[in-house]
């Protein structure tokens, strides 16, 4: 199996509040609220840790679960967020394009 690499969409604006991380789609304005899990994953990726790492330091200390399973269900949750565009996903680094001082998919 390769490894995947999961990079926040530049292009949706996101916010933390309350503890709650809220995204809305750039391709409908859909608002989306994710849970700890998906909070979680979607500030570690960076287009440039495998998302086996990210689960392994982020994921796996936080819940006290398995890698092999949390592995199994934070591959599916990458890819449910990809399908609305949210992330990105590849077999390969990716590079990311940001304002200087920016991290990606936050809006000022």
């Amino acid at each position: 199996m390769s490894r995947l690499f999961v990079a926040r969409n530049p292009r949706v604006a996101a916010r933390c509040l309350d503890g709650e991380m809220m995204i809305m789609s750039a391709r409908d304005s859909t608002l989306f609220t994710l849970n700890r899990t998906a909070t979680i994953l979607w500030q570690a990726a960076d287009g440039t840790t495998p998302l086996d790492e990210i689960v392994q330091s982020r994921i796996c200390p936080e819940f006290e679960v398995e890698p092999a399973e949390a592995l199994k269900d934070a591959e599916t949750l990458a890819r449910e967020l990809a399908g609305h565009e949210i992330l990105q996903i590849s077999e390969e680094p990716i590079p990311q394009r940001n304002a200087p001082g920016e991290s990606p998919g936050e809006s000022r």
